[in-house]
Order: structure tokens, then C-alpha cells, then sequence
């Protein structure tokens, strides 16, 4: 299976790199995972509801032009649907058996996704109602794809 994790910015913080790094060499066994980073729109602190639709946008194209036509793109969204990890593991797991090889998970910036990028996806995931760093969900994502791999193959690790 294919992965792709498409991130809006530039990863700056030393530890959450690291931590990344670990989940990406254990993952070497169970999918090949590539990390893309589209870069950010600069843009000031207080933006009107127009500009901010604006930068959206710009980092939408960006992302967008990553995704190609036959992969199966989940959008990590805070309205998403949530699965705890078994489910997620078996989401992911029934997607290979129906022929769905290429799956692509983007993590927008700080303001979001834009509407061209939550179209396109073919779902919308939330790990929770909370908001996080876009920066510290790759390493959440890394790790729960991960844990979902592990549960897949009935190997030990999800507790």
C-alpha cells in the first residue's frame, strides 16, 4: 500500500521530526509512506473571513496539484467522521481489498482546508473535537497509522 501525508508548512520542532522518523522506519514494513509539505501562505495575524477563504485556497491548489485522480483522500477535518482505531484500522484495511492502493491524508494549515480540497476528499476524519497544531497531528497521524497497520495484522501494540 501507498501513503501519502500531504502537509500544509514546514516542520520546524526537532522532537516531533524525531518522533515522525520513528513511526516512518515502522512503517517501512507495512507501506511505502511519503511525507509531502505544500508550503504555507504568508499572511497576517487578523484576516477577514474573504482573505482567509483566499489563503485557503492558494494552499488548497498547492495540494490539490499532489493528489492524483485515482487515490482515495482522506481530509483531516474536525466535523469528520471519528473512528476509534480499530475501526480505522478495518477502514483502512477493507480499502486495500476493494483495489484502493493509494490512500492520501492531508492536514491543512492553521486556518483549514479549502473547500476544493474537502470536495475533492473521498472522507473527512476528526481524531477528536479538539484543536491541535497542524504540526503535531503529523506525528498523531503517523502514529495511528501505524497502530492501525499493527492491528490489521494482528500484531500486538493497540492498547
Amino acid at each position: 500500500m501507498n501513503i501519502k501525508i500531504i502537509t500544509v508548512g514546514k516542520l520546524k520542532e526537532k522532537y516531533l521530526k524525531q518522533g515522525i522518523a520513528e513511526y516512518v522506519k515502522r512503517l517501512g514494513s507495512y507501506c511505502k509512506l511519503e511525507i509531502i509539505e505544500v508550503n504555507d501562505e504568508k499572511a497576517p495575524e487578523n484576516l477577514s473571513e474573504k482573505e482567509m477563504e483566499q489563503v485557503k485556497d492558494k494552499e488548497g491548489e498547492r495540494i490539490l496539484a499532489k493528489i492524483s485522480e485515482t487515490s482515495y483522500v482522506f481530509a483531516l477535518a474536525i466535523h469528520g467522521k471519528q473512528y476509534d482505531s480499530v475501526e480505522f484500522s478495518k477502514a483502512i484495511e477493507q480499502l486495500g481489498i476493494r483495489g484502493k492502493s493509494d490512500l492520501v491524508f492531508v492536514i491543512g494549515g492553521s486556518i483549514g482546508l479549502s473547500d476544493s480540497v474537502l470536495k475533492r476528499a473521498n472522507e473527512q476524519i476528526s481524531f477528536g473535537k479538539l484543536t491541535f497544531p497542524h504540526q503535531l497531528m503529523r506525528l498523531v497521524l503517523v502514529e495511528q497509522v501505524y497502530r492501525a497497520f499493527r492491528i490489521s495484522k494482528g500484531h500486538a501494540y493497540h492498547k
